[in-house]
């Protein structure tokens, strides 16, 4: 088992690239223009899992520049989501709903996957499951998008795409409670660090695996708290700076980009989320989607914004500001 807890430099990772297109334009039309980057795998009846947040929550994905995207380019599509493991606004279906309302999501369906029932999933080639439970109604899409808020996270060290969906498919009651708490004792959170990565991770390669090739990865690193936005407004204030917006049809790689312009900034902006990263052991999720076969912790980082030019990590930062609320 690898530790979580120590970052490996690009140089000294093996194996292929995948493509990570990038855009420093954080608005609805730079969300629209990387989507167009990876949509031509999406079709049929289309899915789109994104944190819609606790009530009044100030850092997730602006509603607009969903509204944009659904209203332009995924006319039909459905926001989709799973109650929550513990008990707060989104605990059960009713107190989800209208947290849903309160935060504005309400241009397009809201499918509360498991508001009727759960649904096995297989994991392949997992340690510690065979198979996941998930939202009965995941069953009812063609395609899946992963539009994800990229931040820090309380135990999984950073929420990228995989926590998205390895968290954010699991039905709250079973699916949930498999990655975070071992049978037959107290503590809802007793899983933690590498176990609790790895539980993360092949929940995730569940998701991946029913929908691909159909599915597809957008990271918007933009008010990275250290907090989930399932903490909502009693998050961390942010102090990490704006990046822009990454996308890719590779999980592991979109994840690990992400993580990398975090660590390619001035140790004076990063200090604080690479060491909510590092202290959690997040870094297990990398290289374990990695050895699960969930895509490649090497890539090649495209710059849309500049005639798709390939670039460093370094180069991508290289004009982060100080955060600015």
């Amino acid at each position: 088992m690898k530790d979580g807890s120590i970052y490996v430099p690009y140089d000294q990772r093996t194996g292929r690239e995948s493509a990570v297109f990038f855009s420093r334009d954080l608005s609805s039309e730079g969300l629209r223009k990387i989507y167009a980057r990876i949509a031509q795998v999406l079709s049929g009846k289309i899915a789109i899992k994104l944190h819609t947040g606790e009530p009044n929550g100030p850092n997730i994905i602006p509603r607009a520049w969903v509204k944009d995207l659904i209203d332009e380019k995924l006319p039909g599509a459905h926001i989709v989501e799973t109650n929550a493991y513990y008990e707060a606004a989104r605990h059960n279906t009713q107190l989800h709903r209208e947290t849903i309302k309160t935060n504005g999501w309400t241009f397009a369906p809201v499918d509360i996957m498991d508001e009727f029932g759960t649904t096995m999933l297989p994991v392949k080639g997992g340690h510690w499951f065979s198979e996941m439970s998930v939202g009965k109604n995941m069953l009812d899409y063609d395609s899946l998008l992963v539009l994800t808020h990229f931040k820090g996270h309380a135990m999984g060290g950073f929420g990228g795409s995989g926590k998205n969906i390895g968290i954010g498919c699991a039905d709250g009651k079973i699916g949930k409670a498999m990655i975070h708490t071992t049978p037959g004792q107290p503590n809802q959170w007793d899983i933690v660090e590498e176990e609790f990565m790895e539980r993360m991770m092949e929940s995730a390669k569940a998701t991946v695996d029913h929908f691909a090739p159909k599915i597809a990865f957008i990271n918007v690193m933009r008010n990275m708290s250290v907090s989930c936005d399932c903490e909502g407004i009693y998050a961390e204030p942010v102090v990490t700076p704006n990046v822009g917006i990454l996308a890719s049809l590779d999980i592991a790689a979109i994840d690990t980009a992400s993580v990398d312009l975090v660590y390619a900034m001035p140790e004076k902006y990063h200090h604080a989320l690479v060491e909510r990263i590092e202290s959690r052991h997040g870094l297990r999720q990398l290289s374990y989607m990695h050895e699960l076969g969930m895509g490649n912790t090497r890539y090649t980082l495209i710059d849309i914004d500049n005639g798709d030019a390939k670039i460093s990590q370094a180069e991508a930062v290289k004009h982060v500001k100080p955060f600015e609320g």
